[in-house]
């Protein structure tokens, strides 16, 4: 009885989404990322903290291959996503890009329509056979974005005529529409204001539920605002790596607390 328990149990454990192992990245010479290892859970928002320069948007460029466009830059270890080696050659970048989607610090809508927009993935990867499914595709995004309501009368319009917070959650709902099962955000409110921010978050809350989220951010209050798991990066190296409520209130690494007590950074 105990092991049928402990089995119970195991099941409602987040399994590993993407686990790295060893992984360093090089900018030439120059030594950016030191022997990372970490396990990203899925349906679970990780938070990267650190202060600038320590290397957690580079670290999150490797998770889906962005690194690869760097002709200076070579990763090395491992990292695997449900398992898979993503370096592996056999892996084409751009199959990988749409499974882990991608949001940036600025706001950055196709000088296109919004409707094409959301629809410009989904189209590459073939996933709509006819017009009505790609219409379905476009509204079911735009809703996960929880951007549908302002611009269903307005698909046409370009999306660079939205505002900084509307263009974000547009790049959000363009990220989600090829169906990703990995989001990666890279400081995704520091252009936005508070209003658009606090919408922003309420967004990543939601995403949780359908996707492991994982967003870098400068913003201590917004990483613990957001997440369940927070990485401390420091001059390369993952310092601590843990429960979000421990690593602000209970850190174990030295560096940790004083970059969350202000004395680094």
């Amino acid at each position: 009885m105990n092991d049928m328990r402990i089995m119970e149990r195991d099941v409602d454990v987040n399994e590993i989404k993407i686990a790295a192992r060893g992984c360093q990245v090089y900018y030439a010479d120059t030594h950016a990322i030191k022997d990372v290892d970490v396990d990203i859970e899925d349906k679970t928002v990780t938070a990267f903290i650190g202060p600038s320069g320590c290397g957690k948007s580079t670290f999150l460029r490797c998770l889906n291959r962005m690194n690869d466009t760097i002709d200076i830059c070579r990763v090395e270890g491992e990292i695997r996503l449900d398992g898979e080696d993503i370096y592996d050659p056999k892996v084409d970048p751009v199959q990988l890009r749409a499974k882990v989607g991608m949001v940036f610090q600025k706001p950055n809508p196709f000088p296109k329509s919004i409707y094409d927009n959301i629809a410009y993935g989904p189209r590459i990867h073939g996933m709509a056979k006819t017009k009505a499914d790609l219409d379905i595709i476009v509204e079911k995004s735009l809703r996960r974005g929880a951007i549908w309501d302002e611009v269903k009368d307005r698909l046409d319009a370009p999306g660079t005529g939205l505002s900084g917070g509307q263009q974000q959650r547009l790049c959000i709902a363009r990220a989600v529409a090829t169906e990703p099962e990995v989001l990666l955000m890279d400081e995704p409110c520091s252009a936005l204001d508070p209003i658009a921010t606090a919408q922003v978050e309420e967004l990543i809350d939601e995403l949780r539920s359908q996707y492991s989220v994982v967003i870098v951010t400068h913003s201590m209050q917004q990483a613990a605002r957001v997440s369940q798991k927070t990485a401390f990066f420091h001059l390369g190296n993952l310092v601590e790596f843990g429960e979000t409520g421990q690593i602000f209130t209970n850190p174990v690494d030295p560096r940790t607390e004083s970059y969350i007590t202000g004395r680094i950074g």
